[in-house]
């Protein structure tokens, strides 16, 4: 059963930073994954890890701006080409990560896209869902033998969730799109996803959790024009980011603490945002967070890594479980 969203008290809060989460922490002969490593939150995460002692490897669809966003920490990081919306591409990369015979003690599915005209990928797909979710799916499959026993996987979600559950009738937006509700319903399903792989994964002592990384302006907001951030109010008059939204540093906190801290070894599957278990939402206010239902609820989870396994043609695991 999926644990409580209780929180838990651990001390830090919307203001600790990535480095706050891991003081004292030491990684050294651990080696992560963050899809998306190299730009935003990702960046800042991939540095966060590589001070601690982790040696990073960043996927990345642009490996060269890859390499010169991560020039000053190479080789502790590394970058391998990975296109999430090509299930070849997601292919090609695990076989070669297997080939290396190296283990994986910590993945953060953090690459994405946001609020991005109506796009199609692969067999027709919706790209949020097929980028943010279905190619992070794939790649957690292909990587499972490579996962340490007691590794951690977690799913970047966002309190974009709120407007979404999973749109079972119409998962691509075979009609009607709209790039809001197509980034929401995959953020629901990247909190789904890590419910349920939490449940295949006990045996082992494998743990997913999703993060909420708070509200942050990074390269992920690409698609969104900026009179539509002023009136979503996420900056001031003057550009300067509105009250409430973090630094990315801050934002990156969750994540890398969600897939650290010994706090979190007997609360697997839980949602979490502010450096902690977040609690069920209150309301709809998305800036005040928390988590709603359909985000945590394990029969949809199961449903939809059932569904997950049908469309990617992939299952590590024994479906139905």
């Amino acid at each position: 059963m999926i644990t409580k969203q209780q929180q838990l008290g651990t001390g830090f809060g919307a203001h600790s930073t990535a480095d706050d989460v891991l003081a004292g922490i030491d990684l050294t002969g651990t080696t992560a994954l963050v899809t998306g490593g190299y730009s935003g939150l990702g960046l800042e995460t991939t540095r966060a890890l590589v001070r601690a002692g982790a040696r990073v490897v960043v996927p990345a669809r642009r490996a060269g701006t890859a390499e010169e966003a991560l020039a000053g920490i190479l080789p502790r990081a590394e970058v391998h080409v990975l296109d999430l919306a090509d299930l070849d591409s997601v292919r090609t990369f695990a076989d070669r990560f297997l080939d290396s015979g190296r283990a994986l003690d910590v993945v953060i599915a953090n690459a994405g896209v946001m609020a991005c005209p109506e796009t199609r990928v692969g067999p027709g797909w919706e790209a949020h869902f097929a980028v943010n979710h279905l190619g992070h799916f794939a790649l957690v499959n292909r990587l499972r033998p490579a996962l340490a026993p007691g590794a951690r996987v977690v799913s970047l979600t966002s309190s974009g969730h709120f407007l979404s559950d999973i749109r079972w009738d119409d998962i691509h937006f075979r009609t009607g799109y709209d790039g809001w509700l197509a980034y929401a319903q995959s953020k629901t399903a990247n909190a789904l996803f890590a419910v349920h792989l939490d449940r295949l994964g006990a045996a082992t002592g494998l743990r997913a959790f999703s993060a909420h990384p708070g509200s942050i302006l990074t390269p992920l907001q690409r698609h969104v024009p900026r009179d539509e951030w002023r009136a979503l109010g996420w900056i001031t008059p003057d550009g300067r980011p509105a009250d409430g939204f973090k630094t990315p540093a801050q934002g990156a906190a969750t994540a890398v603490w969600a897939a650290t801290s010994p706090l979190l070894d007997a609360h697997g599957g839980a949602y979490c945002q502010d450096c902690d278990i977040a609690g069920p939402a209150a309301s709809d206010d998305m800036l005040v967070g928390g988590v709603k239902p359909w985000a945590v609820d394990p029969g949809a989870a199961s449903r939809l890594w059932d569904l997950s396994c049908e469309l990617t043609g992939v299952s590590a695991w024994p479906v139905g479980r």
